[in-house]
């Protein structure tokens, strides 16, 4: 059964040493700058960042880095956002993709950093498995390109 796990001292060099396929490295960033990222985002009050190591029983398969953005002057809502999913070479063409999105909504809807109404992710257009899954769990494209990926929403 798939396990979101708070990354801590005693799990982070197995997370650092997570890695996709190598031809789709290109689509997702590694863990150790999702890590920064998200270091960089809390020290500067961007967004409250939700980073997670995905467990099978006590096995760590991927990772998963979610967010909590309040509404700006330019957004009308706040938002959870799902900054990264990878799951490890090793563990792909189980599942866990799709289980640890499972979670990682059903833990969004507990709200646990504030109330929002909509996920956002983003992804690169040739990405196809990335598309089918996250329309799969009820994403929906928006039309909007950030970053060169597009953006899809989820209403929650």
């Amino acid at each position: 059964m798939i396990e979101l796990r708070k990354i801590t001292d005693d799990n982070l060099d197995e997370c650092i040493k997570l890695e996709p396929k190598e031809e789709q490295k290109s689509y997702v960033g590694s863990t150790i700058s999702s890590l920064a990222e998200a270091y960089v985002a809390l020290t500067n009050n961007e967004c409250i960042p939700m980073p997670y190591a995905i467990y099978d029983n006590d096995i760590m398969v991927g990772f998963i880095m979610l967010s909590y953005n309040e509404a700006e002057e330019n957004d009308h809502e706040n938002a959870y956002w799902v900054w990264r999913l990878m799951i490890d070479r090793r563990y792909q063409g189980k599942g866990y993709g799709n289980e640890a999105m499972v979670k990682a909504l059903k833990l969004i809807r507990t709200f646990p950093y504030g109330k929002a109404l909509v996920v956002f992710l983003s992804y690169k257009p040739e990405n196809v498995v990335a598309k089918e899954l996250y329309a799969s769990c009820g994403f929906v494209e928006t039309g909007k390109i950030e970053n060169g990926e597009l953006v899809a929403k989820l209403a929650l």
